[in-house]
Formats: structure tokens, sequence, C-alpha cells
């Protein structure tokens, strides 16, 4: 696929949308590229709140516009809506997936999930530089401190990738599955997965979920 798959806005990655391209030209700062998405990277990750109890079956769940609007998503949302930003200031941008353990997750979000692994954890790669680099904006850094969880950090050059310990050295994430990555957010084939994986969690969200995160 070519990089020019990676610039154009797509359902989910709409990054022609007004709003997107607003958001992103207010904080895109920098004269360089990689300078400009290491700002996006700040921007989406601690101006959009990470919130994991929502309704999985909705579009808006997974769409870069609608994320902004609502003002939280969860990771795959936020994913999204930074690849939608840096595609709009010229930053070739896709989402990627991996399935993740968190040993560390909420006894209430285990419960409703009924596990602790997460399929599809979403990122976000960025050719920076001449390669791609992963940046993951799902966890805002007052959420990091309330639960002890050291802060992604994002400088362009390097992966950001969850940590595998928190501050107190415990377990804290585990990749166990690369789902690969994606010019738009494969939200039809989440949802189906959500449904099988979650039936819980999917059914509460359906028109009835109005929990949060704090």
């Amino acid at each position: 696929m070519t990089d020019n798959a990676y610039l154009q806005p797509a359902q989910y990655i709409d990054s022609a949308h007004p709003a997107v391209v607003a958001f992103a030209r207010q904080h895109a700062r920098g004269a360089v590229d990689r300078e400009r998405a290491v700002s996006l990277y700040y921007a989406v990750r601690d101006g959009i709140r990470y919130n994991p109890f929502l309704d999985f079956s909705r579009d808006e769940a997974y769409r870069a516009s609608s994320v902004l609007a609502l003002g939280e998503g969860f990771c795959v949302g936020k994913a999204a809506l930074l690849a939608a930003c840096a595609r709009a200031v010229g930053v070739p941008a896709r989402v990627g997936f991996a399935d993740v353990k968190n040993h560390l997750t909420t006894p209430r979000l285990r419960e409703l999930m009924g596990s602790d692994l997460f399929i599809y954890h979403g990122y976000t790669e960025l050719l920076l530089e001449g390669r791609w680099v992963k940046a993951t904006p799902a966890f805002n850094l007052v959420l990091c401190e309330r639960f002890k969880v050291k802060p992604l950090e994002f400088d362009g050059r390097e992966d950001s990738i969850f940590h595998p310990f928190d501050t107190d050295g415990r377990r804290h994430m585990e990749y166990v599955h690369d789902r690969g990555t994606f010019a738009d957010v494969p939200a039809e084939q989440i949802k189906r997965d959500f449904k099988d994986y979650y039936p819980s969690h999917y059914a509460l969200g359906q028109g009835a979920a109005k929990e949060r995160f704090a």
C-alpha cells in the first residue's frame, strides 16, 4: 500500500472533518513532521480522556471526529484520532492492533469483561524520518498518576508502547498477539470479535452503559 493511502481521509480516520482539522492545526507545533507529530500525540493523550466503558456497538466509539467531540474515548478511538490529526497536517499515519494482557486491570473492568486480555488494543503508527514509529496515546496523564502507571512518552523516534511494569515494579502490560496495521479502523471486525469475546460488556454497552472510568 502506498503512503498516499495513509494520508487520505477514511471512514473512521476522518482527517478531513472540520473539527479534526482545526484541532490538528491548533496543536501541531514545530518546524518538522516529527515535532508536529509529538505535539499532536500529547494533545490527544492528555486532551482526550481514556474511557473503556463505552458502547462498542456504535460507530462513534471508533471514529476520530466523534471521539474529539465527546472528549473521551478508548484506545482504538484515541489511536484513530491521533492518526486523523497527523494526516490533517500531512504526516502519513495508520492504526495498529495487538492483544494485550493487563495484569493491573481494575476488578470492576475485569468483572465486566470477564478477562484481563484486551483484544484489539489500538495504537497509531506514524511515518517519521523515513520509518514507521508506534505511538500509544490511550492513557491520559491524570489516569496514569491515579493508578501509578508510568505515562507513555513519545519523541517521534522510538516506539511508545505500554510498559511491562508500573512505578511500583508490578507487572503491567504484556503484548501477546500482533494483529497488524490498517489504513482505517476495521470497526466491523472489531465489533464482531468484541461481541464474541466480551458478551456481557458488549450487551451492557448497547444503548445502556453510562459507566465512566473516574
